[in-house]
């Protein structure tokens, strides 16, 4: 009778478990085939090539590419800061420290971070970044008798705030992932004569590749759809206003230190929700969003594959 029941209960929990991994992945699937059924037919080589219209109240002229590269600019800035900052926690936390109040302290910062709405690190971002002595982030503002306020909005100051953003998962993703490493790993590096930071950085890291893989595709993901930050620290000019042309590399810093958009802020200004009111616009935008989500994602996966391998061999 008990093994009767045993037999019922694993049928059951195996049946609860694909149920719910189809009716993810349907959900997945149906919102992706929504958006491109209602947005695929304005994808031309000119949506992708062309910039939007200068002025907010979007026309069906004009495309995507300024908001495009803005939301790639974006990503990697934000991965770029947070990645070796959480790195440098998790192996902290894990392998330099022990119990005690400053493990506490530094643990429960971490799951504080994580809770914070993203409209909060925005008003943070412009409440810090609007200081004059941070002025080479953004640009300044001219007033009677010389300079005032930096500006305080430029793809600087917002990659710095995703960072924030985005950190505390990254962290969580590689302390997890570090915590599940062989012990036999380090220890055998340990016996062979190696140091700690030979071990750490050659042993455990590699092992907790796939960790820290899943912690960066986290991060853009959530950098990638966020628009409270983008709109409070990168600002909501559809097209790149600084120096031009803005994709000449000697023009990148002045780029980099104003304003512009993403593809999340475009589909604002492009709904009804915004100013344009083209639904069409939007919804093209959303697919070219969730075609660049999934290639960055597979990028991301595939170099952690590639990585895991070389270790394996």
């Amino acid at each position: 009778m008990r093994h009767k029941n045993h037999l019922i209960g694993d049928f059951a929990g195996h049946t609860y478990a694909w149920a719910s991994i189809g009716l993810a992945v349907a959900v997945c699937l149906f919102i992706i085939g929504n958006v491109a059924y209602l947005g695929a037919d304005i994808i031309s080589l000119e949506f992708l090539t062309q910039p939007p219209p200068a002025n907010t109240r979007i026309t069906t002229e004009g495309g995507i590419l300024t908001p495009m590269i803005g939301t790639i600019i974006l990503t990697l800035l934000g991965i770029l800061i947070a990645l070796p900052i959480s790195l440098s926690t998790a192996l902290y936390l894990t392998w330099y420290t022990k119990k005690g109040i400053i493990k506490t302290i530094i643990e429960s910062s971490v799951d504080v971070l994580a809770g914070v709405p993203t409209v909060v690190i925005g008003l943070f971002a412009q409440a810090v970044f609007t200081q004059p002595w941070l002025g080479f982030l953004s640009t300044r503002i001219h007033i009677e008798g010389g300079l005032g306020k930096a500006f305080g909005r430029s793809f600087f100051v917002a990659g710095i705030a995703m960072a924030i953003m985005i950190l505390p998962f990254i962290t969580k993703a590689i302390i997890e992932s570090i915590k599940t490493t062989p012990k036999e790993f380090p220890e055998g590096s340990f016996a062979l004569g190696a140091t700690k930071w030979r071990t750490v950085t050659k042993i455990v890291l590699n092992s907790a590749r796939p960790g820290i893989v899943t912690g960066v595709v986290l991060g853009m993901g959530r950098i990638i759809s966020d628009t409270a930050i983008v709109w409070l620290a990168l600002g909501g000019s559809l097209r790149m206003p600084g120096a031009q042309p803005w994709y000449e590399p000697q023009n990148w810093i002045s780029t980099l230190q104003h304003t512009g958009s993403t593809l999340t802020t475009y589909i604002f200004f492009t709904s009804p929700a915004g100013e344009g009111s083209n639904p069409i616009l939007a919804f093209g935008a959303a697919f070219v969003l969730i075609v660049i989500i999934i290639v960055l994602n597979a990028a991301v996966a595939a170099i952690g594959l590639i990585g895991a391998n070389k270790v394996q061999k």
